[in-house]
């Protein structure tokens, strides 16, 4: 037994209306200004190796490097022997999974002064960009940032017209400075046949509109559950020519005119974040995820639809787990038109959609690992449905599964295995990069892009 829900929104300016359980969103054609990212990208590494070092360096620098006493200075500056260290990494963190003792902590943190962002009174702060509002502009764009103008607009990364960044010597570089092969590299560096009909028509759809799918079990562990398919969507334009684009190309899903929300830009964002009805837009300038828990995350893309018996095999495995969600998330329009070489994100023309999976769970007690393994029996499963040769990952749900640098060296032939995956043949272009102006491999992490050792 399988429950369909179908949540679409249209996006019109100053309007709203709101009928029954469905929803469309329309938003009045408007220009969207391009992104001037201001990027100060900040890596530490997480072995312990001149640890002292790093944090003196990186002190010295800032304090020479700006106007600020050493009073305003060391007020910026948390390390682990500060009583507040551990509250400033517990609001940063996203996945309590972080927060665990066994998991290395940042060797110190460096906050903002301020608070960087737009006025909506005096400017236009509306740009395609991510879904998760609790990341950060850098953070979203270094990825890629798709989100629900993806189809109309292409990433948020694509419409990255500037930058600043800090490079490894300390510099601050803008596009012009850095060259335009650094700025390329940090661009990225029932239910079931409505499913399959979904699979079909979803990257060939108006380009106008957005529909994703939330896949979950619906009822108690303890009793017989069902698996409940939610189809959460944004269009750009008003409800009357939505309705004839899905009547033409979805006529399946059964919209009728009292499924539609006529709403606000920032509502649909809201919406689309998962806060309730009747939030207040200043929420957003939190930088809070809506929800905190422990998770496991592992993602996929698709460039054939999955048969129905496949559907059916993953309704079985979903629903063996406690709280598991898969969100699939349609490509095709502007996506498939953009060359897979323009930025480091590669997954362009000929993928359908992509899959995320999660495993969730709330006790800081309970023990992560049947969760973990319950998601990677699910990820051997849907293999023989996803892309291949590289099975294709999204690099900002980071995967370590795929494997991690070696703590004592870096090999390129192990971060080939992920970086493969993140960024297919951009890969060796950004290894090029990173051989140009990080040399000393001074930004890394656990799956950061290595440099060729000298030989």
């Amino acid at each position: 037994m399988y429950k369909i829900t179908t949540t679409l929104y249209s996006l019109k300016t100053k309007s709203k209306l709101k009928f029954d359980n469905k929803y469309i969103m329309v938003l009045a054609k408007s220009s969207f200004l391009l992104l001037l990212l201001a990027l100060l990208q900040i890596s530490t590494s997480i072995w312990p190796a001149s640890s002292a070092s790093i944090f003196d360096d990186f002190a010295k620098c800032v304090s020479l490097n700006s106007n600020l006493s050493d009073t305003s200075l060391s007020q910026a500056f948390y390390t682990p022997t500060n009583s507040a260290f551990d509250s400033v990494l517990q609001s940063s963190a996203q996945n309590l999974r972080c927060l665990e003792p066994s998991v290395p902590k940042p060797e110190f943190i460096f906050t903002p002064f301020h608070d960087s962002h737009n006025s909506p009174e005096e400017q236009s702060p509306w740009l395609p960009a991510g879904l998760c509002n609790s990341l950060g502009i850098g953070g979203h764009i270094t990825g890629g940032a798709y989100g629900s103008l993806m189809r109309k607009y292409g990433l948020g990364a694509d419409n990255v017209v500037d930058a600043r960044i800090v490079d490894a010597n300390g510099k601050i570089l803008d596009r012009s400075a850095m060259g335009e092969d650094l700025f390329w590299a940090i661009r990225g560096g029932g239910a079931t046949k409505l499913l399959h009909r979904w699979q079909q028509v979803v990257d060939k759809l108006d380009e106008d509109l957005f529909i994703r799918v939330l896949i979950q079990p619906e009822g108690n562990v303890t009793t017989k559950r069902t698996i409940s398919t939610s189809y959460n969507s944004l269009f750009l334009g008003d409800a009357n020519r939505l309705l004839q684009v899905a009547e033409q190309s979805f006529p399946e899903l059964g919209l009728t005119r009292k499924d539609c929300i006529e709403t606000t830009w920032i509502d649909s964002v809201l919406y689309i974040a998962g806060y309730p009805s009747g939030t207040k837009p200043e929420v957003l300038l939190e930088g809070k995820s809506a929800f905190k828990n422990y998770f496991k995350a592992k993602s996929d893309f698709v460039r054939e639809p999955i048969p129905e018996a496949g559907l059916e095999g993953l309704w079985k495995r979903l629903l063996e787990e406690e709280s598991p969600l898969s969100i699939w998330t349609p490509y095709g329009g502007k996506m498939s038109k953009i060359p897979e070489s323009e930025i480091p994100f590669p997954h362009r023309n000929g993928t359908i959609f992509m899959i995320q999976y999660l495993s969730l769970w709330q006790d800081e007690k309970e023990d992560a690992t049947k969760h973990i393994d319950w998601i990677r029996k699910l990820y051997n499963y849907m293999g023989q449905y996803v892309s291949k040769l590289p099975r294709e990952a999204y690099v900002n749900y980071r995967d370590l599964d795929l494997g991690i640098n070696n703590k004592s060296s870096v090999s390129f032939v192990e971060a080939s295995v992920w970086g493969n995956k993140y960024f297919k043949d951009n890969f060796n272009r950004l290894v090029r990069v990173k051989n140009k102006v990080d040399p000393d491999n001074f930004f890394r992490h656990e799956q950061s892009i290595p440099p060729i050792p000298s030989q």
